[in-house]
């Protein structure tokens, strides 16, 4: 044990940390992870067979992704190694795979732990595909970000990738009730004061564990409420990465919230957006696309109160600038819905494409010279406002090319009116081609 916190650089004598002393010794005192840890869960299978497999442990800081590869080694016989991706090199992981391979030649097996493995790029990635390939290692690596986007496409086919949650609020107060049973006493904290703790926590044990530390060292007259706590510990920046998988999947929940009309979900990921320090000029982006594809016609204001809370951004900024947004976002959830336009631009797109070089017919061709009108353009062209109710029912494709309806209004919001227009002009249209 002295050689750890040699290599360490630490004294015997320096006091561990709680988080480190609450650490599991086994794999069923990990908290949060029975859907992957329980006897009958993927890697309580494995455990219980004593096979192991290579795998990417997925999840969120804190949830227990490195005392899960330690204590896997410990049930499967494996011997125990790791490194950083953000501390080692190439000659740091040929390293590694030497000291495998002689182990592997002793009869003994490794499981090679890489933290942050995401942070290896694509070459150092491909450089453990031969040692995982022949055995010479069981790889385990951990990582906060989706491993689709970050670990090569081989090494994840060697792979099984297995998600870890968030700590919950059970798992939460079992870590709190861990920690008084080792310490001998209680938090000094009232009923409300410790579902805050585990609020400003937000599911990330380690964390957690060091702020109880802090509190246990607290001397308080009496137990703190949910306010003097606040004043005491600094409230920790919700995790949010913006150019992360994070950044997606909020801006995704925020536009299918408004597409399902849901104001207040739709409030509540844009607020989770604005408190994450989202770029605010990205969300009224977001809202414009969301504007036109989701509502269209049926609200077509909507559209422009998009386009003036991105205006508003520009004009007058951050924070007086996210009213402006919430005001768009509850404009747009409670709006009709009707993607009537956008699939309509879609078809057209499509058809633009088939048909190639098609050209305008010739009497809606403009003839501004004596041949082009001696060629037949604009020959028989009817002037709209002078005919019946302002619709002359001409044909407006190309010759050669068949009627095509691409816009099929929803009949919701004001284009329940455009609908029945539109449903009177195509029986005119009909009915003057049955004369």
């Amino acid at each position: 044990m002295s050689d750890l916190f040699e290599a360490a650089g630490l004294d015997q004598g320096a006091s561990t940390p709680l988080a480190e002393r609450l650490r599991p010794r086994s794999l069923d005192q990990v908290v949060g992870q029975d859907h992957l840890l329980k006897p009958d869960a993927p890697i309580g299978r494995m455990v219980g067979q004593r096979r192991l497999a290579s795998m990417i442990l997925w999840g969120p800081p804190g949830v227990g992704k490195t005392t899960i590869a330690r204590l896997l080694a410990e049930a499967t016989g494996h011997e125990f190694q790791q490194i950083s991706a953000v501390f080692s090199g190439v000659a740091d992981l040929k390293k590694a795979f030497e000291t495998a391979k002689g182990r592997r030649a002793s009869g003994k097996s490794t499981l090679l732990f890489v933290d942050e493995i995401h942070r290896f790029n694509r070459a150092q990635q491909d450089g453990f595909l031969p040692y995982v390939e022949q055995g010479v290692v069981t790889l385990v690596g951990a990582t906060t970000e989706n491993p689709s986007f970050e670990i090569n496409a081989a090494l994840l086919s060697r792979a099984q990738v297995f998600v870890l949650k968030r700590l919950d609020d059970a798992a939460m107060a079992q870590l709190l009730e861990r920690a008084e049973a080792l310490m001998g006493k209680s938090l000094p904290l009232a009923a409300d004061a410790r579902i805050a703790l585990a609020n400003l926590a937000d599911g990330d044990g380690r964390y957690l564990l060091t702020l109880a530390e802090e509190l246990f060292a607290l001397e308080p007259g009496t137990p703190l409420d949910a306010k003097a706590l606040g004043e005491l510990l600094q409230k920790r920046a919700p995790a949010y990465d913006k150019d992360r998988e994070e950044h997606y999947n909020l801006i995704s929940a925020l536009h299918k919230s408004i597409r399902g009309s849901d104001p207040d979900a739709a409030l509540y990921w844009l607020a989770r957006m604005v408190v994450g320090g989202e770029d605010l000029l990205f969300i009224a982006r977001r809202l414009m696309r969301a504007a036109a594809e989701d509502i269209g016609l049926a609200d077509p204001t909507a559209l422009l109160i998009a386009n003036a809370a991105k205006d508003a951004v520009h004009f007058i900024g951050p924070p007086e600038a996210e009213l402006h947004l919430a005001q768009a976002v509850l404009h747009l959830a409670t709006a009709p819905k009707s993607n009537a336009a956008y699939t309509a631009w879609k078809a057209a797109r499509a058809a633009a494409q088939e048909t190639g070089a098609l050209g305008p017919p010739m009497h809606i061709r403009n003839a501004p010279t004596k041949l082009m009108k001696d060629l037949g353009y604009g020959a028989g062209y009817a002037y709209d406002h002078d005919a019946d109710g302002g619709f002359s029912g001409q044909n407006y494709f190309p010759d050669g090319m068949a009627r095509r309806q691409f816009y099929a209004p929803a009949g919701r919001g004001r284009e329940a009116a455009i609908k029945e227009r539109l449903e009177h002009w195509a029986k005119r249209r009909a009915d003057s081609a049955g004369e």
